[in-house]
């Protein structure tokens, strides 16, 4: 069983998004999210609920920190950001073989856009992009 910690900052926007998108997409596969800096029990953010509604994708979510056993948890640690991944490997050393950001994880060179106080079509955009990314990550996990 693949088990699947998407990572970002604050676990109000990319990373739920990423999860239920992921799970929306995909079948067999365990899926959390986790902030870096999360402050348990916050609301996922207003613009990304109605984005996910759109997509008919349920969006309930409240926000966690990372801790260790997700990070045992996990088979894949995904950040969406280099910075991310390189604070996981600075505090997880011994669990670098595991860590990824979105973008390199399907080929690609980058960030995954922070959409954090943009506007609903900002949020749209970085929807469409996690999209996107999620069912390459999808093809190369299935395959793996």
């Amino acid at each position: 069983m693949k088990r699947i910690v998407f990572v970002c900052t604050g676990n109000t926007c990319r990373s739920p998004m990423a999860e239920k998108i992921f799970q929306h997409v995909t079948n067999g596969y365990e899926v959390r999210s986790r902030g870096l800096f999360a402050m348990d029990g916050a609301p996922a953010a207003e613009h990304a609920v109605v984005v996910l509604g759109e997509a008919g994708i349920p969006a309930s979510h409240v926000s966690k920190a990372l801790s260790e056993e997700d990070m045992v948890w996990a088979t894949h640690v995904i950040g969406m950001t280099a910075d991310h991944v390189a604070l996981l490997q600075a505090h997880y050393p011994h669990m670098s073989d595991k860590l990824y950001t979105l973008k390199g994880a399907v080929g690609e060179a980058g960030s995954v856009s922070d959409p954090y106080g943009g506007s609903i079509d900002t949020y749209r955009q970085t929807f469409a992009e996690l999209e996107r990314l999620l069912q390459k990550l999808a093809v190369k996990l299935d395959k793996a």
